[in-house]
């Protein structure tokens, strides 16, 4: 339990829009890196037992942290379960993530469950970036853009 972090947003878009923003790859770099830092996506194969690699890149020094894992359970709009392992010698073990989407009267309700997060990350860091990727996420998902404009409200 030590090493897990729990966080709960309700957003105001639909469950498959905010799904989306964590398996289409140019959705994901946009939100999913903390302030401070860009991602770049090596490869993504957004399926049950597909595998992704990406690196989040410190827009200040240049340091590049790369990690990959696999999809386990895939349920468009309703679930999302992945692993993860850094690259980094130092960051050793295996997180895995569960995503679940829950339609509310005013949106989506999104639960995160992270576990497995190695040691030497402190839970306030993990947290504090959860924190800031997840007002990106809010930020890209919320907006409703007409059809005429390409968007799909």
């Amino acid at each position: 339990m030590a090493n897990e972090v729990h966080l709960y947003r309700v957003i105001k878009a639909p469950a498959e829009r905010i799904y989306n923003a964590f398996v289409i790859p140019e959705a994901l770099v946009k939100w999913n890196p903390p302030h401070g830092f860009v991602a770049k996506i090596h490869h993504m194969d957004a399926r049950v037992g597909g595998t992704y690699k990406m690196s989040f890149i410190n827009l200040g020094c240049g340091e590049e942290h790369s990690f990959g894992g696999t999809y386990r359970e895939m349920i468009p709009g309703e679930k999302l379960v992945f692993d993860d392992q850094f690259d980094h010698p130092d960051l050793p073990g295996q997180m895995i993530t569960t995503v679940t989407f829950t339609p509310v009267l005013n949106g989506t309700a999104m639960t995160v469950v992270q576990t497995g997060i190695p040691e030497a990350i402190p839970l306030e860091f993990c947290y504090a970036g959860w924190q800031e990727s997840l007002q990106l996420l809010m930020q890209l998902v919320e907006p409703e853009i007409p059809s005429q404009f390409g968007g799909d409200a």
